[in-house]
């Protein structure tokens, strides 16, 4: 269901999270985020997750009718006239102007995790990730390989933050995440388990990623962009491995780095 309001301004209380959308950290606080774009909004409304709002120019109404009648809940959109006035709203240019609300789902526990996976199990954990776009890009190469829950350590940034929404593609919304209080912990439960937590680490001592077990139950754990991960993570992990290279490139950028790891976990169990 769905209620429109016509507006030519931001100044209603329900809209604050529109006129602060530089400030996602402060969205995370109220358990809110903004997801951006005709797919993500689209994704967002196809999803289990609760929509707050709606906020879209009036020629884009009619595309998304359908999916707002099919929600539960009642949901307000505020429609402009033409995508200039609300980019005159915002602040900012937008290519489309199409956004949502949307309400952030409890994190699911490490056995809610394991209870829902089935073997071979495939996870993913961050250490210490801060870029929200590289964490959006990641998280759209776990929905494209079939990771079935990603933890977010204690240091990392949210998957939540509006870029990294946006950065995923909405893909976010099919992705279960856990929030561990201590990365370091919940790796241990999992090897506890009997499921195998292999580092991705460019320095790894001449072990490279195809000499690495990813066909049976596995963690695949990746680290911060500037020092990778921690000691304590690394210490946790069964052990590490690197993408063979030159000499002359450190290392790849962590959402190509999960992109080339996670091919080769579905390359070795048959799916690629």
């Amino acid at each position: 269901m769905f209620h429109i309001h016509h507006i030519d301004s931001l100044d209603l209380p329900d809209l604050a999270p529109y006129r602060t959308m530089k400030r996602p950290i402060a969205h995370e606080a109220q358990g809110i985020f903004v997801a951006e774009s005709e797919k993500v909004v689209r994704r967002l409304l196809e999803s289990h997750f609760e929509v707050v709002s709606v906020l879209l120019p009036e020629k884009w109404l009619p595309h998304f009718e359908p999916l707002l009648q099919a929600r539960r809940e009642d949901i307000p959109v505020y429609v402009v006239d033409k995508k200039h006035i609300l980019e005159e709203l915002i602040g900012f240019t937008m290519f489309q102007g199409i956004m949502a609300v949307g309400r952030i789902p409890a994190p699911i526990s490490l056995d809610d995790a394991l209870a829902r996976s089935e073997q071979p199990r495939l996870f993913v954990a961050l250490d210490a990730l801060a870029n929200a776009e590289n964490l959006g890009v990641l998280v759209r190469n776990c929905v494209a390989f079939g990771v079935q829950a990603l933890l977010v350590g204690e240091t990392s940034s949210s998957p939540f933050l509006r870029r990294a929404v946006r950065n995923s593609m909405g893909t976010i919304f099919q992705l279960p995440v856990v929030e561990p209080p201590n990365l370091a912990h919940a790796l241990r439960e999992l090897r506890d388990q009997g499921i195998r937590c292999i580092a991705a680490h460019p320095t790894a001592l001449g072990r490279t990623l195809t000499q690495a077990d990813c066909a049976h139950d596995c963690c695949i754990v990746f680290g911060s962009e500037g020092y990778g991960i921690s000691p304590k993570v690394l210490a946790a992990c069964d052990e590490a491995v690197a993408i063979p290279m030159p000499p002359t490139v450190d290392s790849l950028n962590v959402g190509s780095a999960a992109a080339v790891f996670l091919y080769e976990a579905s390359r070795q169990r048959g799916r690629m």
